[in-house]
């Protein structure tokens, strides 16, 4: 099908403006009407983005299904999907639909509110597709609008606080990625994204105002995308809205938020930073090391203190995203295939936690973790549910948490063996807070009055899970459904990314004997 790229990723804006025109009233007949066109439009994109993976080629290292087009003021619409790209938009459009099924409970301005989910979808969509730098930017940054309205209107009692601290921190440190873009365009002279992947930037060393800047022209690239990136994931320290973001954002904003939002600093290090700033990259890997192992050591102690189980999940997701920088930064391939495959699950199992939240506070309208216990008496099923993701979210084998967790151990053991060591104790603490929530929440003595007439999840609620169980379990025991997709690709950008560095060796050498061998 020609243009599939484009009506998987315009498909879900179309039926957002479809809502906007032509749905009238805030009865619970337009309510239900807003719920069902909503559900339509997410389930359809996922159907048609199951073309994409069915024709990918995943042995062709290369961007494929391109389409380009002039777009405006000579600007470039260009979208593509190679074996890293494809399965981002595989897992955003694999989610939307069961984080539309879960806030069908959702009575205040609803139009509005799947309006705002499925302009979200679009934009996310977007950004794993886009093959030019302006059109990642523009759908990077147009992502925190749609999210910025979900947590500020649909939120908690702090929502303005949280809504406004989320925007700010992703949308300053994009300003620097703004003035990297502008900078790459004028030095390549294309914002071709391709292009610029075999578009080779100056790595000497450069004096400004004195100093002398290691890496020249690639150290001021690097760290202008990793100001963006790193608060997108978010690494430590510049991680401290995402706590609050989530326990303000209504369940369906904290799925997506942690399920996809958070993937795109990932996706952005593999598609720009590694690729594009090999020399820059290897400068800093015992810098960013150092941060992904303080992440999953620091936040996991935050996590056991804390009383409230959206912020617990939250600093969950902190630690977690340690692994995936760690992988990456590895520069190795099981370091980079388990980054991946651990963005990929993190998505199911974090996204199934949250849910797991929203379920018994959509019961008790609470998330502090005293209110409950003994909660097994009552909801057997919700019970095993809970069990299944916080084991997988432990990383217990057969689970696909432990797919990725393992993997990227393995490279960055290869690369350090203390780094290694320090961050395996992550899984040792994440096993004491998730087990500790479970325990409190779920086992026990039922002596609250206000748990004793709480029902267990309904059909609904069971159909939303079950997705998301099957692709937890599945890929715990085949988790070559994701490696042999995202392997060649991986292999060659570490390819490339090792014939840089040598060349850079290389050249430094003969600079450093006077240019005679």
């Amino acid at each position: 099908m020609d243009n599939l790229l484009s009506i998987v990723t315009f498909l879900p804006l179309v039926a957002a403006l479809i809502l906007a025109v032509f749905l009238r009233g805030e009865d619970e007949a337009a309510q239900l009407n807003a719920k069902r066109l909503a559900l339509t439009a997410t389930v359809a994109t996922f159907v048609l983005s199951l073309a994409i993976l069915f024709n990918f080629d995943p042995n062709d290292t290369g961007f494929q299904m391109v389409e380009e087009t002039e777009w405006l003021f000579g600007l470039t619409y260009k979208v593509g999907v190679d074996g890293i790209s494809v399965l981002f938009v595989m897992l955003t459009t694999f989610l939307m639909p069961i984080t539309i099924a879960a806030c069908w409970g959702v009575t205040h301005r609803v139009k509005e509110y799947m309006i705002a989910m499925l302009v979200l979808e679009t934009l996310m969509i977007g950004v794993f597709v886009a093959l030019d730098l302006v059109l990642f930017y523009l759908f990077f940054e147009a992502g925190l609008i749609p999210m910025f309205l979900i947590i500020g209107i649909w939120g908690g009692k702090d929502r303005i606080y949280a809504s406004f601290k989320f925007f700010l921190y992703t949308f300053l440190g994009s300003v620097l990625m703004l003035v990297a873009m502008i900078a790459m365009y004028v030095d390549a002279g294309t914002a071709d994204i391709p292009a610029l992947l075999n578009h080779q930037f100056s790595a000497g060393t450069m004096e400004i105002a004195g100093w002398q800047i290691l890496g020249g022209m690639q150290t001021l690239l690097w760290l202008a995308f990793f100001a963006s990136f790193a608060v997108k994931m978010p690494m430590w320290p510049v991680h401290t809205w995402l706590p609050d973001a989530h326990v303000q954002a209504p369940t369906a904003g904290s799925v997506i938020l942690a399920a996809v939002l958070l993937k795109m600093g990932g996706y952005g290090f593999l598609r720009f930073s590694l690729p594009m700033f090999p020399v820059a990259s290897d400068l800093f890997a015992p810098f960013v090391l150092t941060l992904s192992v303080i992440a999953i050591i620091y936040t996991s102690l935050v996590a056991m203190v804390q009383e409230d189980m959206k912020k617990l999940i939250a600093y969950s997701s902190v630690a977690h995203m340690g692994f995936v920088t760690m992988g990456i930064f590895a520069a190795n391939q099981q370091g980079v295939d388990g980054a991946i495959f651990q963005m990929i699950s993190h998505g199911f199992i974090s996204g199934a936690l949250f849910l797991c939240v929203g379920v018994i506070y959509d019961r008790m309208h609470t998330r502090d973790i005293d209110a409950y216990g003994g909660l097994v008496v009552r909801m057997p099923a919700y019970a095993a549910v809970f069990m299944l993701f916080t084991m997988a979210n432990v990383g217990l084998p057969g689970t696909s948490g432990f797919v990725g967790e393992f993997l990227t151990l393995v490279g960055v053991f290869q690369v350090s063996t203390w780094i290694g060591v320090l961050a395996a104790t992550g899984v040792i603490l994440s096993a004491a807070y998730a087990l500790w929530l479970y325990r409190r929440v779920v086992f026990g003595d039922l002596i609250k009055e206000s748990l004793k007439s709480i029902t267990d999840m309904d059909r609904r609620e069971k159909a939303i899970f079950a997705p998301l169980i099957v692709m937890t379990l599945l890929l715990g025991v085949y988790p070559s459904l994701v490696t042999d997709v995202i392997g060649p690709t991986v292999e060659a950008l570490l390819s490339d990314y090792d014939t840089a560095l040598a060349d850079f060796a290389a050249t430094t050498a003969l600079a450093a004997n006077g240019g005679t061998q």
